[in-house]
């Protein structure tokens, strides 16, 4: 997504309970004979999110949760296969691949009654993109005509209005690329692209705190660090109508917590099992866990702002990787609930290349210490790896380092920031000393979300100021293709030069290792590692 829509995550140093933890992956929660109350609550472990939730200032998880529950967008993707689908849009064509139409189902409303029209998209799209505005993923807009107008690389803004979006009537309009592009329909499901009611524009701070949007469900209140409370929306017209009555997001700064409150009935579904409880949650909960793949990638960035880092030679990053034990990480702290990577791509995404990293993604501590040597070394010769305290990633950061320290001598410290609000500002305000903990969740799936969203020069997501101008022509050749497959074909050839480079240390791939209560049931895991939440029913 999103910018850098950050993956959660969870870890574990004991190996014995391997072998239940690798059990269950359907993706679908234990069923109980309760009857399903309609208008039944479930409470879900979640946190503080970053921003307001405006749409297009969301690129983490928790801010992601709500945005997702109160916005739909004009596409979705079909769950297990990524196929594309019309939500709010009855079509979005073009013949070309560079002016799109795009036309609304009608009938659909915000949350406040205003109906969703054209205007409603592109008068969100030019607040979005304007640089006054100040929107964390307003680089989305990027692609459409006349978005330099309104986002100048320096100066005031010369419009507010980017040339390439037009209102044609109430259920249609059009958009204009600057280029060609096939993969455009694919991005329209990211929350960056939600529409906005008339009422936002009157005071955007107070909508970024109780947002008015068109989905299934309803912001009723949100009490800063405590939690956050939906409810369904009746008159919704999306085809995953809510099958309860809404949810309750409760802020943990402790997975372990989340976790003890699940089993005292205090908490219908922690997302990710805490570190410590993850070799047990099989066996506590039984059916009621979930293990399931998702698109998702566990990443180590490095800040090339840093003088650490700036011009450094490729051989040491890749040094570095090679230094990193990744099998047996996998296999031991993380309990087998994980898939070493192979390259900057999960598998279970179109344009995924098996082995693309080849054997810099694999441990050898003899090539590794000669890359870092023939590099120059690394300067300072210590490393650090930033990271929040507050969703398990203390110990296999710590098993990371152990890992380095141990094949090359060099030191390697671990940089802990309370919560994931404050690693992720530490990120956006270019403070980190060294290198920092990233993960990536698809906001579409196809392989150039995990590239161009996170490297190419400026994008939202390339918090760690990484250029290669190489990458930069290659991706944008690719962004031109005459069609999806060729785009997803060339991008597969800027993987190699991310191979080269190595602007980031791919570690591994996720699962979703989910926990509910007896409350709930049809509890089911997206291709984002997310409940669907539509689909919960809560028993009387």
């Amino acid at each position: 997504m999103r910018g850098a829509r950050s993956a959660k995550f969870a870890a574990s140093a004991i190996v014995v309970v391997m072998a239940a933890t690798a059990c269950g992956g359907s993706g679908d929660g234990g069923s109980s004979s309760g009857e399903a109350d309609p208008d039944g609550v479930l409470s879900v472990e979640n946190g503080e999110p970053q921003n307001p939730l405006q749409p297009a200032n969301v690129k983490e998880q928790y801010g992601s949760q709500i945005i997702k529950a109160v916005f739909s967008q004009l596409v979705k993707y079909e769950n297990g296969t990524g196929k594309l689908q019309m939500e709010n849009a009855e079509s979005v064509e073009s013949k070309d691949n560079k002016t799109w139409t795009i036309k609304l189902k009608p009938g659909w409303t915000f949350h406040n009654g205003e109906k969703v029209t054209a205007k409603s998209y592109v008068d969100a799209w030019n607040w979005g993109a304007n640089i006054d505005n100040n929107q964390t993923n307003s680089s989305w807009f990027a692609d459409i005509k006349g978005f330099e107008d309104v986002h100048p690389e320096k100066g005031d803004p010369k419009s507010k209005k980017m040339s390439g979006l037009k209102v044609v009537d109430d259920n249609t309009f059009t958009v204009e690329l600057n280029s060609s592009n096939p993969t455009f329909s694919y991005k329209l499901g990211y929350d960056v692209w939600s529409p906005l009611p008339s009422v936002f524009y009157k005071d955007p701070k107070a909508a970024g705190k109780k947002p008015i949007g068109n989905g299934p469900y309803k912001l009723d209140k949100w009490e800063n660090k405590k939690f956050i409370k939906v409810s369904r929306y009746d008159k919704y017209k999306g085809s995953d109508k809510p099958k309860n009555g809404g949810i309750e997001f409760k802020n943990y700064t402790s997975l372990e917590t989340a976790y003890a409150d699940l089993r005292s009935g205090n908490l219908d579904i922690v997302r990710q099992i805490s570190p410590k409880d993850l070799p047990k949650y099989h066996s506590d909960l039984g059916d009621r866990a979930i293990d399931k793949p998702y698109n998702a990638t566990q990443i180590i960035n490095f800040a090339f702002y840093t003088d650490q880092w700036k011009d450094i030679d490729p051989k040491v990053k890749q040094g570095l990787s090679m230094a990193i034990d990744r099998e047996t990480i996998t296999k031991t702290v993380l309990q087998g609930s994980r898939e070493p990577s192979t390259g900057f791509v999960p598998a279970g995404v179109r344009g995924y290349q098996k082995d693309a990293c080849g054997k810099y993604c694999k441990y050898n501590a003899k090539e590794a210490n000669k890359l870092i040597k023939e590099g120059g070394g690394v300067p300072g010769k210590k490393i650090y790896i930033q990271y929040n305290a507050d969703q398990g990633h203390k110990e296999w950061v710590e098993a990371v380092c152990n890992s380095i320290r141990k094949a090359t001598k060099i030191e390697c410290l671990t940089d802990s920031k309370p919560d994931f609000q404050a690693d992720t500002k530490a990120r956006d305000a270019k403070q980190v000393k060294s290198m920092f903990r990233g993960g990536w969740v698809q906001d579409y799936p196809l392989n150039m979300n995990f590239m161009t969203d996170l490297y190419r020069t400026g994008v939202a997501g390339n918090t760690g100021d990484y250029s290669n101008k190489k990458f930069d022509a290659l991706t944008k050749e690719a962004d031109s293709a005459d069609t999806v497959d060729e785009v997803v074909k060339a991008y597969q050839k800027a993987e190699k030069v991310l191979v080269e480079d190595m602007p980031g240390i791919p570690l591994w791939d996720y699962k979703a290792n989910t926990g509910h209560s007896e409350k709930v049931d049809n509890v089911k895991i997206d291709d984002e590692g997310n409940p669907i939440y539509t689909g919960i029913t809560v028993t009387k």
